[in-house]
């Protein structure tokens, strides 16, 4: 595979498309992606897989296990003609099925999986979270004598997030079903409680009419499903039209025509944590004129923080686009992983950069689900400071 000429996307944008006012039901607030003029030379389509399982291989000595519903298979024309949809609804023969009793689990090679002809089947969502969980899968490359021996053997394996299925979120079955489809429509932006959740766009609007309801079967973080229950209606949002500069039907259609603009620029100020904010790319595929790709934005523990998946066009448009919004303490995992890497895996330079203290940098690795890195007596010695730091109280030296 070449990526010498791959686009690649340092910030997410939805260039060449338009965001439509939203609907609401309860806690969700659904905006449509609009694209006028789909070229159709890149169509999507689902694969159904209906086992418990799936076991995905991620490199040397590496396998990414969790639950996969449906595969995306993407073709393409070289030329830029337009191509009919492949029939992929059919159930797939990815890989192999072994029946293990209490469940079933399909073994497949690769998450981008080239097929005959200009065919790539991908699993949307698992491409971006399987990049997310191998950042510093390694672990230290120093054999720090603080950190246990299996991580310094086998790296941060088993490295796990959990997740909420779309059928989770609260509401969110009933919106997608009463949600109105516009004729233009390639995808749509979802918030919970006006909480970015998740954005989804494909190439055309015959595609998105297939896999619209494919949206429940997505995975969201803690907080949005924290959020569909706790909140049971949105801010209502209203942008008025003055009568005083209405003199026609064409001077209406133009007022219209404004606030539906307006509507749209609003709804992109709500998604800026996503829109617009720098990211870092890797190449995964070079599928003719365009590149699949994954991203992450910068960790931004004031801000919301997302990965995904993008099929980028060579001229920059965005032809797929599938996001997920890390909860906070995945974030804040991600980071303290981050800052460890930064520093070179030794705990004294990684407190000193986060402006804590060595034991203290031990207890929130511990809090993050990390204890397991830490060699044991100094996970013992670090809970022991601070337990005799709240004995004597905060006058007490």
């Amino acid at each position: 595979m070449k990526f010498a000429d791959a686009k690649i996307i340092e910030a997410v944008t939805l260039a060449g498309l338009t965001l439509a006012p939203s609907q609401v039901s309860g806690s969700i607030r659904l905006v449509p992606v609009l694209r006028p003029g789909a070229p159709g030379d890149l169509r999507i389509a689902r694969r159904q897989y209906d086992e418990e399982l799936a076991g995905v291989g991620a490199g040397k000595d590496c396998t990414y296990f969790s639950y996969i519903p449906h595969g995306l298979v993407m073709s393409w024309s070289d030329d830029g003609s337009a191509i009919a949809a492949n029939g992929s609804q059919l159930k797939g023969r990815d890989g192999r099925v072994r029946d293990f009793e209490v469940a079933k689990i399909r073994w497949m090679q690769r998450i981008a999986q080239r097929e005959t002809g200009n065919s790539l089947r991908l699993l949307p969502l698992h491409l971006a979270m399987e990049g997310f969980l191998s950042l510093y899968f390694s672990g230290p490359n120093i054999v720090w004598t603080e950190y246990s021996k299996r991580v310094v053997r086998h790296g941060l394996t088993p490295r796990t997030e959990w997740a909420y299925d779309g059928e989770s979120i609260a509401g969110f079955e009933n919106a997608l079903r009463i949600f109105e489809i516009h004729e233009n429509q390639v995808g749509v932006l979802v918030f919970v409680a006006d909480a970015m959740a998740s954005a989804f766009v494909v190439s055309t609007p015959d595609d998105y009419r297939s896999l619209h309801r494919t949206l429940l079967a997505d995975f969201f973080g803690e907080l949005i499903w924290q959020y569909a229950l706790m909140y049971k209606t949105v801010m209502p949002l209203t942008v008025g039209i003055d009568e005083a500069d209405v003199d026609d039907l064409a001077g209406l259609r133009e007022a219209v025509s404004n606030v539906r603009h307006r509507w749209g620029e609003f709804h992109g100020v709500m998604a800026a944590d996503l829109l617009g904010r720098p990211v870092r790319s890797q190449s995964v595929y070079q599928a003719g004129p365009f590149t699949l790709q994954r991203f992450m934005t910068d960790l931004d523990l004031d801000k919301e923080n997302h990965f995904g998946e993008a099929i980028v066009r060579e001229d920059g448009t965005m032809e797929y686009l599938k996001t997920y919004r890390l909860s906070a303490a995945q974030a804040r995992r991600a980071y303290l992983l981050s800052q460890l890497a930064v520093a070179q895996w030794n705990l004294d330079d990684a407190a000193t950069s986060l402006q804590t203290t060595r034991n203290e940098l031990v207890l929130r690795l511990e809090k993050a689900g990390f204890g397991y890195l830490i060699e044991a007596t100094l996970r013992t010695a670090a809970s022991k400071s601070a337990w005799l730091l709240r004995k004597k109280g905060p006058f007490e030296k």
